[in-house]
């Protein structure tokens, strides 16, 4: 063994924008030890090690920013945290959680590295940082290294943790408009937008989709009855209790029919064209083994579809498949079926793939139509016999292009009389591009929450972008799911009455607020927590409360080296300086130069609608300025500073002191505060501060002036300041 190493020290969960990056990253403390002296270009047989485990990191550009820089820095010498960061993120992809963010950066302690990189899902992302160390440590040290045993344990991670793909293409629709979102458990429920604005998902039903509705689609039967009485084409059928009574419904209708499950999904326990007694016992037996109940209907003639309605109108539409395999009078039907379909790349056991494994003995519905063909899983078809695994499902072939308008109506109003906002429309004809009723066509299902997987990645046609069009059904064309955000950093003997003084004003003006600040977490002026423990969780309780209609937090240098923000973007960013870094050390910040990139994080996630609320005798003020996406308003005592006599000048706008009085500036344009103060506001006083820079945060989010004065005078007895 090498007495060469890489130790990692602490590994910090970065939930919110931070230093790095606004997105959630993992941040490592790493100590490479002796291999400081060691660039890989000096390691013999690494870099050929290295690319064979991982040839895929020729796709990183790195610095160099082309196609194989990555490589290149590794020919050229570089060091392990850099090679950790590349590895985890490439572990990541192979895995099927994509991301492309990293960095590596050398503290003041020799050999001690940050590597930071984006990770989706923090155990995952944990997962493959460690296993990063372990296989660069094999790379050097020429020990084996199992790649493809680490990429499947790191892919059923994120197969059992990570937002299902349904889901995920909502939030990335939602991530596309700006709308945020959080997610509220382990699985597929998840918050889009903030306070009061926000909307929930559930995979793809959401908050307006209701409990009714999704019983009434749970019983067939019931759904049908509901769709004939509204004049919707619908098979008719009986429901059954055993296999007597499913052969006598059956003859009652007339041959062929179709058994399937009452409450039944994805099409399991479903038998179509049956056409005499023995399979129609067959097929109860199937579909009884899948639902609560079973139920006899017509057969009608055609293929099958799925039509997705969202918001009243069909957005997607796909058609389904016979799936079948040719015998060669060797292979059991069971090998058949791994050779032909099971290999299928489109087939898996995660969600992610939009096709499952075909295994014959486990699908009672397949064995049934095995059965109608004189066949068993272990039986040898004869070599060119064609034998139908499946009459149904595989629904994969986009259609929405070929879809009849009168057929699209059809499945929007059976949407509508079932109630569901998001339903997947089951109907089966035989051309969609043509009405139902000509065609004897008919709908057969309605379903809540239908899976979009299908219309994602269909097997042939054009992906529909339904998560998009989910996103447009829940918050319009304009929407953004956001209330007024305001983050405040700087020194708390000023950020935190300036954020007690904040919350007041809004409460005056009629506002629900909240406040998270080193007072507690209150909800309109009524503490309900401290925050010295879980600052981050319990801050994003405000986000998530649905009463909330303006969100306020105090962030320390702490909160974010530590936690990263709470919220992605805010409308106000207040920095009212840039503390020192008295006290940081653990963080390895122990220059003072190094805090401008910590309180910068603020002024970075202003919205570009939003304002950057900036002292102007900070003396990095006006680089901070430059990082707002936003206007800008500065605030302080000195009219003639030049950051601010260079942004009045500009016509922009500005709280100042004036003869002893506040002043909001526009251009050249002055408006007192107080039209009779007895109070003189001195500049550089604690007091003249807060307020200052509380008025300019108030200007930013409208409050009327009028109810800003009367704030403040009725504030101003009872204020505490912190000590300074």
């Amino acid at each position: 063994m090498s007495h060469k190493d890489i130790r990692i020290l602490k590994v910090t969960y970065l939930r919110g924008p931070n230093i790095w990056t606004y997105r959630p990253t993992l941040e490592a403390w790493i100590d490479i030890g002796e291999l400081e002296d060691c660039p890989s270009n000096t390691l013999p047989g690494f870099y050929e090690r290295l690319t064979a485990w991982l040839p895929s990191l020729e796709e990183h550009h790195c610095s160099p920013g082309v196609r194989g820089g990555f490589l290149q820095r590794l020919r050229e010498g570089t060091w392990p945290g850099h090679i950790m960061e590349h590895v985890a993120l490439e572990l990541q992809n192979l895995a099927g959680m994509q991301t492309g963010f990293g960095k590596a950066r050398s503290t003041h302690v020799r050999g001690v590295y940050k590597v930071v990189i984006r990770t989706r899902q923090e155990e995952v992302g944990r997962a493959a940082l460690q296993a990063a160390r372990d296989l660069v440590m094999a790379a050097i040290d020429d020990q084996p290294f199992d790649v493809s045993g680490t990429v499947s344990t790191l892919r059923a991670m994120v197969d059992s943790m990570c937002l299902g793909p349904s889901t995920a293409n909502i939030v990335d629709a939602a991530t596309a408009r700006d709308i945020p979102h959080i997610r509220l458990n382990d699985g597929n429920l998840v918050q889009l937008g903030y306070g009061e604005a926000q909307r929930r998902i559930w995979t793809a039903e959401t908050d307006g989709t209701s409990a009714i509705a999704e019983s009434i689609c749970s019983d067939k039967d019931l759904t049908k009855s509901l769709l004939a009485t509204c004049g919707i084409p619908v098979p008719e059928g009986q429901t059954v209790d055993n296999a007597d009574e499913a052969w006598e419904a059956a003859q009652d209708i007339g041959l062929p029919v179709a058994v399937k499950p009452v409450d039944g999904n994805h099409g399991r326990g479903v038998t179509l064209d049956l056409m005499n007694e023995a399979d129609v016992r067959a097929a109860y037996v199937a579909a009884d083994a899948e639902g609560s109940g079973v139920i006899v209907e017509r057969c009608v003639p055609g293929e099958e579809h799925r039509l997705l309605v969202v918001g009243g109108r069909m957005v997607a539409a796909t058609r389904g498949q016979t799936t079948e395999v040719l015998g060669d009078g060797i292979h059991t039907m069971q090998q058949l079926v791994d050779q032909q379909l099971n290999t299928d790349p489109r087939r898996g056991e995660e969600e992610t793939f939009p096709l499952e494994f075909i295994v014959l003995t486990k699908e009672q519905h397949m064995l049934v139509e095995l059965q109608r063909q004189g066949l068993t899983p272990d039986s040898v078809p004869e070599a060119g016999r064609k034998v139908r695994i499946q009459r149904h499902g595989n629904l994969t072939h986009d259609v929405t292009d070929l879809v009849h308008p009168d057929v699209a109506d059809l499945a929007a109003m059976a949407a509508r009389v079932v109630g569901l906002d998001v339903a997947g429309v089951d109907l089966v004809v035989q051309d969609i591009s043509k009405p139902l009723a000509p065609q004897a066509g008919a709908i057969v299902e309605v379903n809540a929450g239908p899976g979009l997987l299908m219309h994602i990645k269909p097997e042939s046609g054009t992906p529909r972008p339904v998560g998009k069009a989910i996103v447009d059904h829940l918050f319009g064309s304009s929407a953004t799911g956001r209330v007024p955000v305001v983050g405040i950093t700087g020194d708390l003997a000023v950020t935190t009455p300036v954020s007690t003084l904040l919350s007041q004003l809004l409460h005056l003006s009629g506002v629900y607020t909240g406040l998270a600040n080193s007072q507690g977490l209150f909800l309109n002026k009524r503490k309900v927590q401290d925050l010295t423990h879980n600052h981050w969780e319990a801050s994003q309780r405000l986000l998530m409360n649905r009463q909330i209609q303006t969100a306020i937090f105090e962030n320390t240098p702490r909160h974010i080296l530590g936690e990263g923000l709470v919220y992605d973007r805010c409308q106000v960013g207040l920095v009212t300086g840039i503390p020192k870094a008295q006290g940081l050390e653990e963080f390895y910040i122990n220059d003072d130069e190094q805090m401008f990139n910590i309180v910068r994080t603020q002024v970075d996630v202003v919205l570009r609608q939003g304002v950057a609320v900036i002292n102007a005798h900070e003396p990095a003020a006006a680089d901070l300025a430059d990082l707002s996406d936003g206007d800008v308003i500065y605030y302080g005592w000195d009219a003639e500073h030049p950051v601010m006599a260079a942004h009045l000048a500009q016509g922009h706008k500005a709280v100042l002191c004036s003869n002893s009085q506040l002043v909001l500036a526009t251009g050249q344009t002055m408006r007192p505060v107080f039209e009779h103060s007895h109070h003189p506001f001195t500049p550089g006083e604690q007091l003249t501060d807060v307020l200052l820079a509380t008025v300019a945060a108030a200007w930013a989010l409208n409050i009327p002036l009028t109810v800003i004065r009367a704030g403040i005078e009725t504030a101003l007895p009872t204020l505490e300041l912190n000590p300074a």
